[in-house]
């Protein structure tokens, strides 16, 4: 049996079109404790959250809608001040608003818009490994070398501040790879795909969590 590495669970939030099953397997193989679930008490009971997401913006928010768990997480993560870590579709959704097949709201946490790829000499969707360029280290990237490689796969980038952001990467023009603004996290790559690289990325964001327990923060 695998010791958990925390003392409360994490959840990770199916809200119908994430891409759970991989980062359920991640998570397994560190040995960390979580959840899958949308319920409103398993939301108030966790430590920390991580949001995935494949599919479509507009799709995405309006299932956290249906589910009526806005509200909810809004108070988690802002009044609480516990971590969530977005993933691709899920750190887009952190954005005030996306163009995908027009005008959409996000969550609004960290100030920016999602927008498409814009680049004729370059595939769209962007699939496949890329260098990220890293701004800020701790937590996400405490355990990875300076320049490492992430997988990627996605059409649209997100625009925001620049003091959100942790990480970059060029494809084309350089765009947002990662987004760290107090004890909100965000990557447009999959970690869950990323081989050690990711794994490593879980393990700085555990650790994070459990340094929050310790300091009863969560």
């Amino acid at each position: 049996m695998v010791r958990s590495l925390l003392k409360k669970y994490v959840l990770i939030i199916d809200y119908g079109v994430g891409n759970i099953l991989s980062i359920v397997n991640a998570l397994n193989f560190l040995g960390y404790n979580f959840i899958v679930s949308n319920k409103k008490e398993d939301i108030i009971n966790a430590c920390a959250y991580i949001l995935p997401g494949v599919g479509a913006f507009a799709e995405a928010m309006n299932n956290l809608h249906q589910l009526k768990i806005i509200n909810v997480l809004h108070e988690q993560v802002f009044i609480n001040k516990k971590p969530i870590l977005g993933i691709c579709l899920g750190m887009q959704m952190l954005a005030e608003s996306s163009e995908e097949k027009g005008f959409h709201q996000g969550l609004g946490w960290i100030k920016g818009k999602v927008v498409k790829i814009n680049s004729k000499d370059l595939q769209v969707p962007h699939v496949g490994w890329n260098e990220i360029e890293i701004k800020k280290k701790h937590p996400l990237f405490t355990r990875t070398n300076s320049n490492p490689h992430f997988y990627f796969d996605h059409s649209y980038h997100f625009i925001c501040e620049s003091s959100a952001i942790a990480a970059k990467f060029a494809y084309g023009n350089k765009m947002v790879a990662a987004v760290q603004k107090d004890n909100i996290f965000g990557v447009q790559f999959h970690p869950e795909k990323s081989q050690n690289n990711g794994l490593r990325l879980y393990r700085g964001f555990f650790n994070y969590i459990k340094q929050m327990e310790k300091n009863r923060q969560c």
